[in-house]
Formats: structure tokens, C-alpha cells, sequence
């Protein structure tokens, strides 16, 4: 028995040690897994493998630090006292190692969890960075040593002289019992050899603090420069100051050792009080020299280093390579410009993308556990025609299910994934004013063919689920009856064998362990989430907030999502958020929808950062793109903002313009609802100037500082091989060029539009104010804006109700952006021919029409005033008739101007107005 009990506690006691073993090494297992899943099993152990190293390194170096310094404290107390003075913990040789050991041990974990969870990305860097080919101008040194050399071995000084501060201060303390460190000469010399260990440190920081001038403004405690980068005062008096606090240094740890030695401890305080006072006199010289010599000559000291600084903040942010050119802004628009440049007029965004979300979630989604997440704009080339479209995904939601639905099986087997997605052009709108779907429906019908419409990953904050269970997946519902579906790829975790009782623990679920609905044949799920996903894959990579689906030739759908590499030590360079100071999209990545397959696409091969990063995952990144994945690429809205944010001061290439900010660009306002809002960066389709067709363009305009004209816009190109050519075209000075918000307080100040907006607002219904357009069409601008009208019902749906078009002094408002640009037209151009095909829309309005048009308006302010009055004086039923009275007079008039409408489609709209004023 008791042989059989040993051998049986032997095992036990193995079992319990791999079971513990297992536990604290089971995310790395289910990581490597799944890791191997996706197809990145390589980049997952490069980085594994380089914690590991490095956690080695840091457990001896703080294993063995602790070690010896407690050794020593140790063997200090026992030469200085009496074994009867000290306890049997310290005197003990067995129990005192034993100590001194498990805290070398302990103090080893906490060392190797700090120097592998930050140093692994600056340490592979350093291995295996690319040169960038570009020099700073001061030390001549290639900006790589910036990024990659120097953050890594600022990393190492930092983590050493840290460690050898912290047992600086563990020395003191231990050495205070009845002041050894006056009396033991081992106390002394243990202490002198951390504080040389501690002074050899700090002098080899400050031999590199003058580079890190080249990358900051900050020029003292309590001042910032105008340069970012070396500044006059880093120059003559902060970089020789660093050198003087390294010979310092130096000089004061021979002071300090020499005097430990000779038993004079009071001598050793010297040398520190006299490095205290180098620091602080270098930091009073360079206060005085900012104050009293820069700041009263500050453009001509700093000139040398304004030029270097911005031209490196240009290089930095690719803004060099700008195309400048001049736009007159001319008032040149007539019917043969529109006919010369009708894919444009037919690509101008009627839509907005942010009401029109809300009617896709109620028209396109069927049921309540579908949702559409976001709306995206992409272009498509659909029967030989260039069309710019509207698009989002159905995905699904669990949480929105029934309650008493939300079981395990249902939310972990069966409801598993969305379904197809809806698609609208930007310019057609029904005469409802909701969106003209090209694609729509359970399941997608349109004109483009989805043969995958199953949505298994995307920008929901989907749980894991178990697919080819022995349950079937719901697909989409079918009138009365549901559809199923069986995931039919093979990109998911296999649960067979050990998998199966992994991740069940990694989940944290019995249920997925014992469930008989799981077989060996079920594949899981996890990190659905398409952000999630890609950052787990690629946490050193930064990604956009805005990805977007997208469908392929052969019918997928796949997510787009930018990437970006990022670093904070490019010389010079002003920084755009924190000290991050470089940026570049030099990947595209894309996830299946269907398959989660996940793939990491080079977009700038020459690229250093990305180059360096290849290096390091050399099967992380894919070279050929597929030309049904790139004619889908966009420039990101997020780099552009960067970049034009930047642009707006670094387009000043003269000096002293640019010292003086005389030229500053803003970004202009825009009315979003009844607020001013900053405009964002928005793609239009147009051509370009020199260009023979049109094309995707991201673009943004700028007002001057403090003022509303508009001075340029800036542009980013997304088609083919001209992708990522940036251009601004300037406008005359001399002249004024209207901006968005001049254009907007000129609509608020047109009496007949103002006067129905505000009817419409004062009719129980909300106006909501588009996105407004600018539309450079040749050497001309044309403005686009829709009005959205949406009853006070929650259910209720904005339409686009009027469209608004303003061209040099004219602003017209009309149901629809065509019969708006011919009303212009007409006026601009009286003499001129309507284009073949435009009919009766299409014609001028005579003086009759126009006449009776002043009378509506007429009849309708009337009406108003004694609307207003019934209600002011309580007669809420008789203000509601005038109120009928006034919304059966508008429908008359939009009437009348669309003769070509078919009367069905007058009833719908009259019907569905009554039904808004109704609600």
C-alpha cells in the first residue's frame, strides 16, 4: 500500500503540475492554433519567439542583479555585526540563499514580463530595419537610426539604469540600520559600485539627448520652440549642455568611487550637488538664451532650422510630391460643359450617407436581429457604366433576438451569420425620396450577382459560434418559413480531438465540451469582429476606423480595411497625434466575409517601415493584388485628414509666410441638422482637368484663416495606376470664390427657400441638411446640397425631398438635382438649347409658371400667419386644417412641376406626405 501510494502520488502529483502548466500556457496554445488557422502560424511564433528570447534575458538580468545585490547586503551585515545580533534568517546559510534565491526568482518574472511585453517590437526592428535613404541635416545620419537603432538602445539604458535606481534606493535602505553605510567599508564600496554602475548610465543618455533635439520642439521645462526639430537654442546651448552632464556624470562617479575608498562619505555627496547644478544652470542658460536672444530675433535665428523643419515634415507626410496648380474658378458652367461632363452630373451625391442609414435599417432589414452597421461608398463598373454607389452589410445582431430565443444553441449554433447587403446609386432617388436600390432584398437581387451573400464576419462584436453542428444555420427568412445553411469552408478551428476540451476552457463554456450538437466535424469561429481580427494578427500595424465591403467579380464579398505603419522619430516632422510623427497606408488588408480568410496586401513595396516589417514577417504580406481587389481600393479618409490638417500650414514653401502663418487654410464649416459642423473629407466622381474621363477623387476644400471664402481644394486620385496622386488647386486671391459656408448662410437667407424649410419645420416634420457638395467641374464650381424632410414619428424615414444647387450668385431649390440644374441653367444661360432627351423637365419655365409660382408662396405665407395665430390662440383643430390646407397647396406645386411623373407615383408621394403630417 505504501508503495502503490507513492507511485500514486508521484503521478498525481505530475497530472496537477501539467494541469497548471496547461492553464498558464493555454492563451498561447489556443493563440497558435487559431494562429495556424488564419495561415499566419510564422508571424505568431517570430513574435512568441522573440518574447521568449528576451523574457530569458530579462529574467537572468533582474535574477542575477537581485541576487547578488542581497548576497552582498548579506554578506556586508554579517562582516559588521555579531552572529548573536543577527536572526537565524540572515545568519543561516541554507535558509538565507534559499530567501535571497526566491526573491531573485520573483523579482526575474517581474524583470522578463517588462523587458518582453516592450522591448520584442523595438528589438526585432533593430535586427532587421530598411535604410530610408534620407539624412537629417545636422548629424548626417539616415532617419532609420532614428526609428530603429536609437529606440532601442534607449530602451536598453532605460531598463538598466532603472533596474540599478531601484536597487539604489534597496542598498539605502538596507544600509541605514545603524548607519552602515558611515562605518562598513562593504556597505561603502557595494554602494559606490551602483552609484558608478548608475553615473556611466546617465552619461550615455546624455550623449544621446542631442539627438533626440532633432525630434522634439520642446527646448527646456517651461518652453517650445516655432521649430520642430533643432532649434538655435538646442544648437548652442542644450547639445553642448548634454555633453557637459556626460563628462559630469563620469567625472562625479570617479569622485564618488574614490571617496568610498578613502571612507570619506560626506565628500561623496559633492559630486552629485555639483551635477544638479550643471543640469539646472544648463536649464537657466537655455531660458535665457530662448527669452532674451531667440524670441526678440526669433525669424532670423531660426531659419536655418524653420527650412529644415519643414521640409521633413513635407517628406514625412508625402506632401512634397503635391501636384499645385491654379483654378480660376471662372463663371463658365452652360449646357455644353454639362454634356461634356455628364458622369460627373450623373455621380453627384443626392444621398448622404448618415440619414440614409437609417433608412436602409428599416427598409432593408426585414427582421429585427439584421442590421446594418454603417453605410459605405465605393464605385462599380455595372454594364460598361461608372457608377458611384451606396452599400452596407446585413449583419446580425443576437442580442435583438426574442428573449426567450437567446438560448445557448441558438446563439452559438444556429444564428450564426448575416446576409447579403443593399446597394443604391448616389444620384437616383425614388420620387418618394428614398434611394433607388441596385441591389435589395432576402435574398440580394439586382444588378450585380451575389453568389456568397452569407455575412460570417464584420463590424458587429460577434460571439464565437460553432458551425457544421448537428444543428442547421438559419440563413434568411422565406415568408413563412425560415432557410437554412451549412458553412461549407474549412477556415475554422477543428474540434476534434484536444481542440475541442482547449478551447472550451479558453471560452470559459461546459456547454461547448459536453453539448452532443458539437461533432467532430464542427469547426468554431472565433474573433469575428473584422478589426478584432486583423489586430490579433497584426498588433503592431495601425488600421482605420473605417472599413468597407466590398463585392468581388465572382460574386463574394470580402471587407476592406486600411493599414497603416506608424513611428513617432521621424526628424523634424511635426507630429500629428501624440509624438507619432510618420505615416504611411502601405497595406491593404481584406477579410472574406464568408471564410474570414485574412490577407495582408503590400500597396508601397519601397515603403522602409513596411520593408522592415517584411523583413520580420517575411509570410506575412502578399505582393500581387487581384484587380478585382484593387479597383476597389480608397484613399482613407483618416490619412487624408492628417495630411490635409498638415497642409493647411505646410503648403507655406516661403519662410517667412510660413514663420508668420500669413496663409494659414482651415477647414470650412457646413450646416449638418441646424448645427455648424467641420466638413469631412468626401469622395466625389469627376474629371479631372488634363484627364480624359472621370474618375474616384477624395477631396476636401479650405477656407483662409477667420474667413468664408473658399481658397483651394485638395484632392486625392483612387483609380488605376494614378492611385495616391495628391493635387491642390488654388483659387484667385483677388477674387472671391463662395465656400461651403457662404454658400450655406446665402440658402438661409434666400427668402423663398428659407420660408419653405421653415414651414417644413414648423409642420411637425424635421429638416435635415445634406452633406453640401463642391463640385469642381472644369475650370467652374458647382454646389449640391439635399434637404431631407423626416416626420417627428419615430418610425418615420428622411427623404430627399428638395435638392439645392448654387453656382456663382444663383441658388436654386427643386424635388429633384436634375430639374434644379436646368432651372439653373435656364437662368444662366436663357439662350441656350436643353439637351436632347430632357422633355418637358427640362424646358425653361415661362413667365406664367413663375407667376403662379409666386402666388403658391403667396397663398402659403398667408396660410402660415393664420396658422400661427389659431395656435397661439388655442384652436389646435382649426390649425390643423390650415396645416392640411398648406401641405395639399405644396403637393400641388411639386406636382405641377413634375408633369412627366407618372399620376401614380403623384398619389404615392401625396399619400405618403399625409402620412408624415399625420404622424
Amino acid at each position: 500500500m505504501k508503495k502503490f501510494g507513492g507511485w500514486f502520488g508521484k503521478i498525481g502529483f505530475v497530472v496537477i503540475a501539467l494541469l497548471v502548466l496547461t492553464l498558464l500556457s493555454l492563451n498561447w496554445i489556443t493563440d497558435y492554433i487559431w494562429m495556424g488557422t488564419v495561415g499566419y502560424q510564422d508571424s505568431y511564433m517570430t513574435i512568441l519567439t522573440s518574447k521568449f528570447m528576451l523574457g530569458i534575458v530579462g529574467f537572468i538580468l533582474f535574477a542575477v542583479c537581485t541576487y547578488v545585490t542581497f548576497s552582498w547586503v548579506r554578506k556586508s551585515y554579517l562582516r559588521h555585526f555579531n552572529e548573536g545580533q543577527l536572526p537565524t534568517l540572515v545568519t543561516s546559510k541554507k535558509w538565507s540563499r534559499s530567501l535571497v534565491l526566491l526573491l531573485a526568482l520573483f523579482i526575474g518574472l517581474i524583470g522578463s514580463t517588462i523587458v518582453q511585453g516592450v522591448g520584442w517590437e523595438p528589438w526585432l526592428k533593430f535586427l532587421n530595419y530598411e535604410p530610408f535613404g534620407v539624412s537629417d541635416p545636422h548629424f548626417d545620419r539616415d532617419v532609420s537610426f532614428y526609428m530603429f537603432v536609437l529606440p532601442f538602445i534607449e530602451f536598453a539604458l532605460s531598463t538598466v539604469l532603472g533596474l540599478a535606481i531601484f536597487f539604489l534606493f534597496v542598498e539605502i535602505g538596507l544600509y541605514s540600520v545603524f548607519t552602515m553605510y558611515r562605518t562598513s567599508r562593504t556597505a561603502q564600496l557595494h554602494l559606490g559600485t551602483t552609484l558608478a554602475i548608475i553615473g556611466v548610465l546617465l552619461a550615455a543618455q546624455h550623449v544621446l539627448e542631442p539627438f533626440y533635439s532633432l525630434l522634439t520642439n520642446q527646448v527646456n521645462v517651461a518652453q517650445q520652440s516655432v521649430v520642430h526639430g533643432l532649434s538655435y537654442t538646442d544648437d548652442v546651448i542644450n547639445n553642448p549642455a548634454s555633453y557637459v552632464l556626460a563628462g559630469a556624470a563620469l567625472l562625479g562617479t570617479i569622485w564618488v568611487i574614490i571617496s568610498l575608498f578613502r571612507g570619506n562619505w560626506k565628500s561623496m555627496i559633492l559630486p552629485i550637488i555639483l551635477y544638479i547644478v550643471v543640469g539646472i544652470v544648463a536649464q537657466g542658460a537655455s531660458m535665457i538664451v530662448q527669452n532674451f536672444v531667440v524670441s526678440p530675433n526669433e525669424f532670423s535665428k531660426e531659419s536655418p532650422y524653420l527650412e529644415e523643419n519643414l521640409s521633413m515634415t513635407r517628406t514625412a507626410y508625402e506632401l512634397e510630391d503635391m501636384t499645385e496648380a491654379q483654378h480660376p474658378g471662372a463663371d463658365t458652367l452652360d449646357r455644353e460643359m454639362v454634356e461634356r461632363n455628364q458622369d460627373t452630373i450623373n455621380n453627384v451625391r443626392i444621398n448622404d450617407s448618415r440619414p440614409i442609414l437609417d433608412v436602409y435599417n428599416q427598409l432593408q432589414t426585414f427582421r429585427t436581429y439584421y442590421e446594418f452597421n454603417d453605410i459605405d461608398i465605393d464605385r462599380y463598373n455595372i454594364d460598361g457604366e461608372y457608377q458611384q454607389v451606396f452599400l452596407g452589410a446585413r449583419e446580425l445582431n443576437t442580442s435583438d433576438l426574442p428573449s426567450q430565443a437567446q438560448t445557448w444553441v441558438n446563439q452559438n449554433l444556429r444564428y450564426t451569420h448575416g446576409y447579403g447587403l443593399a446597394m443604391s446609386n448616389v444620384h437616383e432617388i425614388t420620387p418618394q425620396g428614398q434611394p433607388e436600390y441596385m441591389v435589395q432584398n432576402l435574398p440580394p437581387q439586382g444588378e450585380l450577382e451575389i453568389t456568397r451573400p452569407q455575412v460570417y464576419f464584420g463590424e458587429e462584436q460577434y460571439d464565437t459560434v460553432v458551425v457544421n453542428s448537428g444543428v442547421d444555420e438559419f440563413d434568411y427568412p422565406s415568408g413563412d418559413e425560415n432557410k437554412s445553411n451549412r458553412f461549407e469552408a474549412d477556415t475554422g478551428i477543428p474540434l476534434s480531438g484536444i481542440n475541442r476540451a482547449l478551447f472550451a476552457l479558453d471560452e470559459g463554456s461546459f456547454r461547448l465540451f459536453v453539448s452532443d450538437q458539437v461533432t467532430g466535424d464542427s469547426q468554431m469561429l472565433q474573433t469575428r469582429n473584422i478589426m478584432d481580427r486583423v489586430e490579433r494578427i497584426a498588433p503592431f500595424l495601425s488600421y482605420d476606423e473605417d472599413p468597407y465591403i466590398f463585392v468581388r467579380d465572382d460574386g463574394t464579398m470580402a471587407w476592406m480595411i486600411d493599414a497603416y505603419v506608424t513611428e513617432s522619430n521621424y526628424p523634424y516632422s511635426e507630429a500629428y497625434e501624440g509624438s507619432k510623427n510618420y505615416i504611411r497606408n502601405s497595406v491593404k488588408v481584406t477579410v472574406d466575409a464568408y471564410t474570414g480568410e485574412t490577407t495582408f496586401y503590400v500597396v508601397d513595396p519601397e515603403e522602409p517601415l513596411l520593408g522592415t516589417y517584411r523583413n520580420i514577417f517575411p509570410d506575412l504580406f502578399t505582393e500581387e493584388v487581384p484587380e478585382d481587389v484593387r479597383s476597389h481600393f480608397r484613399y482613407p479618409i483618416d490619412l487624408f485628414k492628417v495630411q490635409s490638417n498638415l497642409y493647411q500650414t505646410y503648403h507655406m514653401t516661403n519662410l517667412e509666410v510660413f514663420y508668420n502663418r500669413e496663409d494659414y487654410w482651415e477647414i470650412p464649416t457646413e450646416k449638418y441638422f441646424n448645427d455648424d459642423v467641420t466638413m469631412e473629407p468626401y469622395y466625389v466622381t469627376m474629371r479631372l482637368p488634363e484627364a480624359e474621363e472621370e474618375e474616384f477623387v477624395l477631396m476636401t476644400p479650405f477656407t483662409p484663416r477667420n474667413r468664408q471664402n473658399m481658397i483651394a481644394w485638395m484632392g486625392v486620385r483612387n483609380d488605376g495606376d494614378n492611385y495616391g496622386e495628391m493635387m491642390v488647386y488654388e483659387f484667385p486671391k483677388q477674387e472671391n470664390v463662395y465656400g461651403p459656408q457662404q454658400i450655406e448662410n446665402r440658402i438661409n437667407q434666400d427668402s423663398d427657400i428659407s420660408q419653405q424649410l421653415n414651414l417644413w419645420s414648423q409642420g411637425g416634420s424635421e429638416v435635415i441638411r445634406g452633406n453640401l457638395l463642391v463640385l469642381p467641374i472644369e475650370d467652374t464650381i458647382l454646389y449640391a446640397e439635399p434637404i431631407y424632410i423626416k416626420s417627428s414619428n419615430e418610425t418615420s424615414l428622411p427623404e430627399v425631398k428638395q435638392v439645392i444647387v448654387a453656382y456663382q450668385n444663383q441658388i436654386v431649390m427643386e424635388p429633384t438635382f436634375d430639374r434644379a440644374l436646368e432651372v439653373l441653367l435656364s437662368r444662366i444661360d436663357p439662350d441656350g438649347e436643353a439637351p436632347d432627351g430632357e422633355g418637358e423637365q427640362g424646358e425653361t419655365p415661362d413667365t406664367g409658371e413663375m407667376l403662379e409660382s409666386s402666388q403658391v408662396l403667396q397663398e402659403v405665407s398667408d396660410l402660415f400667419d393664420q396658422y400661427q395665430e389659431q395656435t397661439s390662440e388655442g384652436n389646435y383643430q382649426e390649425a390643423g386644417r390650415i396645416m392640411e390646407e398648406i401641405q395639399s397647396l405644396l403637393e400641388e406645386a411639386q406636382q405641377e412641376q413634375q408633369p412627366s411623373q407618372p399620376e401614380l407615383d403623384g398619389e404615392e408621394e401625396s399619400e405618403d406626405s399625409s402620412s408624415d403630417t399625420e404622424g
